[in-house]
């Protein structure tokens, strides 16, 4: 059974999780066996961007010492074989039509969306 796994709620539980609970479960369904894609959609297109660094982040005298990586998390995903895409529209509207992206994302048109969840037997909105 293939399923496509559709994340656009960005940095969900990243405090105190350190990652995306949706990625990291991801990865452990993968390492179980599972068939999955991952489409990166609304603001979790910024998952996909290379170079970006919450390591100062602070709310008054608390500091993050374990900073979310997740652009390190998905191109672990792609290099377990898991297909990741991203929104190009949604890319292009948070102004990154210019940013690195992680190596192995595939660029999808909005209207192209429908052909992926097609293939998939069953589509997990997150």
């Amino acid at each position: 059974m293939k399923v496509l796994q559709v994340i656009q709620s960005a940095y969900r539980a990243t405090l105190e999780e350190q990652d995306d609970t949706i990625v990291w479960i991801t990865h452990a369904m993968k390492g179980a066996g599972a068939d999955l894609e991952v489409l990166l959609r609304g603001s979790a297109v910024n998952y996909a961007v290379l170079g970006q660094d919450a390591s100062g982040l602070s709310f008054g005298s608390w500091r993050q010492s374990e900073p979310p990586k997740i652009a390190e998390d998905v191109a672990a995903l792609i290099k377990k074989g898991v297909g990741v895409f991203v929104v190009e529209e949604d890319v292009a509207e948070r102004g990154l039509g210019n940013a690195r992206l992680v190596d192995g994302i595939q660029r999808l048109p909005r209207a192209g969306i429908p052909a992926l969840m097609d293939r998939s037997d069953q589509v997990w909105m997150w």
